[in-house]
């Protein structure tokens, strides 16, 4: 849909059923020229930097994405956390994952400024370093990085408590910035790579997000913009 004309004042849902429609796996092109994947030496390294910086008694995960509707560790305590001073931002470029070279998607991460509401998940005491070193290998791929681990305060109801939060790099080379909400939803409707599409990743996250209570209005207003997206690519399918 043209991000200038108007749009109907009726807010769309995104369904399970409409995500379907675009639901696509393409091949995995891999690391982009001029990066390349991190080393478990690499890994081992960035985890004893972060137990050098804050060696915690309790090992916190900061949850605001994907984390929170497939965590993939263990994890013997949960509750809702407020992390000041980052909110929650489509801002990282993907040309793999659920996007490609020629049509990159856009990935959530932590960027500076407001706040946001997530899930704070508390690990099993044993073994912080081989915790930290698969949480890395899962959430930062390109090497340079731009999505980095970092100890960030969040405040719970029980107080404020230390976690470990993915952040984005500002001077990364996959950082997009701030971007029109028109345009992220553009390239969530249309962006797949071997993992999936960029609109399951949406509606996995935001139906999660309302199931733990949280509301955040910006991704409200997305998901429905991209049900209208999809809507719109549907239809000049239909009528080339």
């Amino acid at each position: 849909m043209d991000a200038g004309k108007a749009r109907p004042s009726t807010r769309r849902n995104l369904t399970a059923e409409l995500v379907a429609l675009v639901e696509r796996f393409e091949p995995d092109p891999g690391p982009e020229p001029g990066t390349a994947e991190h080393t478990p030496a690499e890994f081992d390294a960035m985890a004893l930097a972060l137990l050098q910086e804050y060696r915690p008694q309790a090992l916190w995960v900061f949850a605001y994405g994907s984390l929170i509707w497939n965590p993939e560790f263990e994890f013997e305590e949960r509750c809702s956390a407020t992390a000041f001073g980052w909110h929650r931002s489509f801002c990282l470029t993907l040309t793999r994952w659920r996007g490609t070279r020629e049509l990159p998607a856009l990935m959530l991460a932590l960027d500076r400024g407001g706040s946001c509401q997530g899930v704070a998940f508390r690990l099993p005491a044993q073994d912080h370093f081989k915790q930290l070193g698969l949480l890395l290998a899962r959430e930062i791929d390109a090497n340079p990085p731009t999505n980095v681990a970092r100890w960030i305060t969040v405040k719970t109801a029980s107080g404020p408590l230390r976690a470990l939060a993915f952040v984005a790099a500002r001077d990364g080379r996959a950082y997009a910035g701030k971007l029109p909400m028109d345009k992220v939803a553009q390239v969530l409707a249309r962006a797949a790579g071997h993992w999936g599409s960029a609109a399951q990743y949406l509606f996995r996250t935001v139906t999660m997000l309302k199931e733990q209570g949280i509301r955040d209005r910006n991704m409200s207003r997305l998901e429905s913009l991209v049900a209208e997206e999809i809507e719109a690519v549907l239809a000049a399918a239909k009528h080339p």
